[in-house]
């Protein structure tokens, strides 16, 4: 008898282009829709679902109020996953996902999967309480734990859970071949964005958020420049945090060297027209722009505090946020020539096609335990 299609009920929380929903995404596109299907739960304060590219993968998109409306926000959770009917709960919104799952398991819903893409900083203190109080209920309420790397799996689930294997690796997977660096991509990019084949290209994406650390950056950038006039610095993203870091910007006068692009959904032609990454991140869960960055040969400069597992090709430089006067020496003498990572990269995991599989595959015997 053929097995008939399982939806999955994916909470996302706040859906604002960042590196989660791209994991997600990326899994999706990938996966056998024959097979299993996702529903997409968001918070109404979300601000770039594709909504089009779901739908049209059979996918569906479900609002709900936002977590910070925390009563409003399960009334409205626990009418979707009882109408939804779904066997499986699958939360990506790190120690918060105590919330959702506690209704899902209220409800009966057998397959709980809390998802762990980040850990914590001692400088966001704010943040950090709210984590530090939830995350020992991390197992309360869910049946299986998943991390996106070893860092994040101990972090919020315990070295005794994950010793035990009891944690599911689900890496970061990529499409590797669309970041390919192609010189031809290069020229054309460099040349719509008017820049000069001989400028020095630094580039960083992620969302104008504090943990990604952007005023660090264009401290770095303003002692690069001085240093380099031919230098421009591109940020690809969006975030409550951009007006601050222009206005930074425009008063370091750079702002004809510091180009603001937005959200992008070139991202992997923006990265043929860097020359270096930079990511002074405060924390992440793995780094996934690191992954891209290192299928496009390009070489990056990162914090201590992003996990070493990233540094797949071993040409990622790791410092110490304590002087900015590091950073300038590394991007200053950094050999900026592409490398071939792509083998590299499959060998170790990252290849999408393959991994979608992987997930698949776990979906389709959690439900069959059911």
């Amino acid at each position: 008898m053929e097995q008939r299609c399982i939806r999955v009920a994916q909470v996302i929380g706040k859906w604002v282009g960042g590196g989660v929903e791209a994991v997600v995404m990326n899994y999706y596109r990938h996966i056998d829709h024959s097979k299993v299907q996702f529903d997409f739960i968001c918070d109404e304060d979300s601000t770039d679902i594709p909504y089009e590219e779901i739908e049209k993968l059979g996918g569906k998109v479900i609002i709900v109020p936002p977590y910070q409306k925390i009563f409003k926000y399960q009334r409205a959770l626990k009418k979707v996953l009882e109408e939804g009917n779904y066997k499986i709960i699958h939360s990506h919104i790190n120690t918060l996902s105590v919330f959702p799952l506690r209704i899902a398991k209220k409800i009966g819903i057998p397959v709980r999967i809390a998802h762990s893409h980040s850990t914590t900083n001692k400088k966001e203190w704010k943040k950090n309480l709210l984590k530090q109080t939830l995350r020992p209920f991390s197992k309360v309420y869910a049946t299986n734990y998943f991390c996106c790397s070893e860092y994040a799996g101990r972090w919020q689930f315990g070295n005794k859970t994950y010793d035990e294997k009891k944690v599911f690796l689900l890496k970061n997977a990529i499409e590797i071949e669309k970041f390919k660096y192609d010189e031809e991509i290069r020229k054309n990019k460099r040349k719509e964005l008017n820049i000069n084949d001989d400028t020095l290209v630094i580039g960083n994406i992620g969302r104008f958020v504090s943990v990604k650390n952007h005023s660090f950056l264009i401290d770095v950038f303003n002692e690069v420049h001085k240093k380099n006039k031919n230098s421009l610095l591109l940020l690809v993203g969006q975030g409550p945090l951009r007006g601050e870091i222009e206005r930074k910007v425009e008063k370091l006068d750079l702002s004809k060297n510091v180009i603001f692009l937005g959200q992008r959904s070139d991202v992997n032609e923006l990265y043929q027209s860097m020359d270096i990454f930079a990511l002074p991140s405060l924390y992440e869960g793995l780094g996934m722009v690191l992954l891209e960055v290192q299928a496009n040969g390009l070489r990056a400069i990162t914090s201590v505090f992003v996990p070493k597992e990233v540094n797949i090709s071993k040409e990622i430089t790791f410092k110490e946020m304590s002087s900015i006067y590091d950073w300038v020496d590394e991007i200053i003498s950094i050999n900026t020539d592409r490398t071939n990572n792509t083998k590299l990269l499959e060998d170790a995991g990252y290849d999408i096609k393959i991994e979608a599989e992987k997930l698949e595959k776990v979906y389709l015997e959690l439900n069959k335990k059911v």
